[in-house]
């Protein structure tokens, strides 16, 4: 299928340097018309700058050798016509950023349009009448009011699906798509994939999909290459790689994801970092951070080679050893046993209760004389309840009143509307000294590491600081940080240090050994590892599932990520436009969900089994466009206008839904829905 004699595009020894750093490395390989290639890997892996040498869009301090061959046409070194004539027209590429891609001052339509008479001999009308088509192709609504839009009037997935209508104007050869669902959350996630996959069968195209979400390529891609240190270190069918892995590298990554069906146990934590571009030295790139490293690794860099005898090839000179033991990712990453599942949870006294919490922002019109002309209803009715030594998860899409609901506990004040109880306190009935102290029971640990840390300061006096703003001397907060930092598995000598010495995973220990400095009763975690390489995501999980065992600590874990949830949580409380609309147990929800939207958070979350998604991917459960508008009011169920269930009902019944706000209904011991035709539904 791959072969190069029926290739459409075919890579053949690829390096790109950057001001004579190398970064690419001697990639190679072939890709077939309808044939999906996946490339994973880590952040600086060199997945990127592999699909953007392919089109010549890397900057000019870029210097590209090798050979990329669109069937007979060499576009590595070609002139900058040849390549403006392929650009668009042969090959489509989805950036991953489609608000810096997109001309923001004109509109949508026209972009789209302007893209096909760049290459085709078309009138305006019959350009605008492509572009209206194509919107309606890949789901977006009233594509011919929306293609009068600009860039910044669409949500972030409507914007991805016109960045798909645009590759694809030309019906290409190839599509090139870079991290095309990065920062999505997961119900549109699925509707991209969903949309590509109608963009390739359309168009008939290749797919070169870049992502660093192993869910995501086993479920869409036919063959995976894994790159480190740019190289390719393993390649072959999806279902060989995910089943077989024969590369150290590759069996860690895939121990490291946190899989929604719970299979799998441990997270399997890379140890160490990626090396520096400038800093890989002679042999194998990955042999510091390998377990199963021997003198040899140091000496050649292995080439790729066959490990069945067949196209699954693999760049390790131990690859026929694991082969022909067996050996699974716990065999060459022994960590500790997971805990059970099943096991009884010793939980202590309410830590927190959150009843009806209430919030609104105005929405303001106006320059010099602002007025009021509306009403954001960011929280409408959260309920949460928390207990010492527990867990719990506040899930839901962007918008749904997350971080809003972490805003209204630290402030430590009067709810608008509703309830809060801390450790049985109401924090509006505390004077200032009381309320200061119980802050210091309540600390939280941000989703960007980085902005969060004091660049100026070492990293001793930025994890002191909540110490001496409680009130304690500088002595004692000096003799404390030692003990924090080999709490969160860091050298003592990191106190000396500044913030951007250390990786991005190390940086969020630093931010959790600053949390825990004051003894706190509950740690509130604000989407805690989303900005980090899954093999860095499992040590800080790791960690903070012991942390939560040494300590006995409550945690409120906020998460976009429901693999993540199923992984670290207890409870989770699932929330929709700023109301509970689900809550229980983890096993309970993920296993019995009773809403129609959390099974349909469930049903997007891919697994990293080609074969299981497959599967799955028959009785996916995809929901339409995107949020409503949170400055609305709702007679009935908020849900109703994605919900399909709604669609299937009577007309007596829609008029329930429609006029009668469901309310929370209890299903199991600990399991509550807020939806009147509660169905249980099996997604994971």
């Amino acid at each position: 299928m791959s072969s190069a004699a029926r290739a459409v595009l075919s890579v053949t020894d690829l390096e790109v340097d950057f001001d004579g750093v190398p970064a690419v490395r001697g990639v190679s390989f072939s890709l077939a018309r309808g044939e999906v290639l996946g490339l994973v890997g880590e952040s600086g892996s060199g997945k990127s700058a592999t699909a953007l040498a392919m089109l010549g869009l890397l900057p000019a301090n870029a210097a590209v050798r090798g050979s990329v061959r669109l069937d007979s046409t060499e576009l590595v070194g070609a002139p900058d016509a040849a390549l403006t004539a392929v650009r668009g027209r042969r090959i489509g590429m989805v950036f991953q950023d489609p608000l810096s891609a997109f001309t923001p001052v004109y509109r949508i339509g026209d972009q789209i349009a302007e893209a096909v008479r760049a290459h085709q001999d078309l009138s305006r009308e019959r350009a605008r009448a492509r572009a209206v088509e194509l919107l309606d192709l890949v789901g977006i609504p009233e594509p011919a009011l929306r293609a009068r839009s600009f860039p910044h009037e669409f949500s972030g997935g409507m914007r991805q699906r016109a960045m798909i209508a645009m590759a694809m104007a030309n019906d290409p050869d190839v599509l090139l798509a870079d991290e095309p669902t990065t920062a999505l959350d997961v119900t549109i996630q699925a509707q991209i994939l969903d949309v590509l996959r109608t963009a390739q069968r359309e168009t008939g195209a290749a797919l070169v999909l870049v992502s660093h979400d192993l869910g995501v390529i086993a479920g869409t891609a036919d063959r995976v290459a894994v790159m480190y240190a740019g190289r390719i270190v393993e390649t072959g069918t999806a279902d060989e790689v995910f089943a077989r892995p024969s590369m150290p590298y590759t069996m860690g990554l895939i121990g490291a994801v946190p899989r929604l069906d719970g299979a799998g146990g441990a997270l399997v934590p890379i140890p160490g970092a990626p090396p520096a571009a400038a800093r890989v030295g002679a042999g194998c790139a990955f042999a510091p951070r390998c377990p199963m490293a021997q003198d040899a690794c140091t000496r050649d860099v292995p080439r790729l080679s066959a490990t069945d005898g067949g196209g699954h090839l693999a760049a390790c000179v131990r690859s026929g050893e694991i082969v022909a033991k067996g050996l699974g990712v716990l065999d060459v990453y022994p960590v500790p046993e997971a805990p059970d599942p099943d096991a009884e949870r010793a939980v202590g006294d309410t830590v927190l209760k959150v009843t009806g919490l209430v919030k609104t922002f105005p929405v303001l019109k106006g320059a010099a004389f602002k007025r009021r002309i509306g009403t954001v209803h960011a929280v409408d009715g959260v309920d949460l309840t928390i207990r010492g030594g527990e867990t719990l998860a506040l899930v839901g899409e962007s918008g749904s009143g997350k971080s809003t609901t972490l805003f209204e506990l630290l402030h430590l004040v009067r709810p608008e509307g509703g309830d809060i109880e801390l450790f049985g306190k109401s924090p509006a009935t505390l004077s200032r000294a009381q309320r200061r102290a119980l802050r210091g029971q309540v600390q939280i640990v941000f989703q960007d590491p980085m902005a969060s840390l004091d660049p100026r300061m070492p990293v001793g006096d930025i994890i002191a600081e909540p110490l001496r703003a409680q009130g304690v001397d500088r002595a004692a907060a000096a003799r404390r940080i030692p003990e924090l930092l080999d709490q969160v598995g860091l050298d003592r000598a990191a106190a000396e240090r500044f913030p951007h010495e250390f990786s991005g995973g190390q940086r969020q220990r630093i931010g959790i050994a600053r949390a825990l400095s004051v003894r706190p009763k509950l740690l509130v975690l604000d989407e805690p590892v989303s900005a980090l390489d899954v093999s860095v995501q499992a040590g800080v999980l790791n960690l903070l599932r012991r942390l939560k065992s040494e300590l006995g600590l409550a945690y409120l874990f906020v998460s976009h990520d429901l693999s993540v949830v199923r992984h670290i949580a207890d409870r989770v409380s699932v929330v929709y436009l700023g109301r509970t609309v689900e809550a229980g147990t983890v096993r309970e929800v993920f296993e019995r969900p009773r809403h129609p939207y959390t099974q349909a958070l469930l049903s997007a979350v891919p697994l990293p089994d080609p074969e299981r998604e497959r599967a799955r991917r028959r009785d996916r459960v995809l929901l339409a466009g995107d949020p409503p508008s949170p400055t609305r009011r709702y007679e009935g169920c908020r849900f109703l206008g994605r919900c399909p269930v709604y669609a299937n009902l009577a007309p007596r019944e829609r008029e329930r839904c429609a006029t009668q706000d469901p309310q929370p209904t209890s299903h199991a011991a600990d399991h509550v829905a807020s939806c009147h035709f509660p169905t249980v539904r099996e997604v994971v």
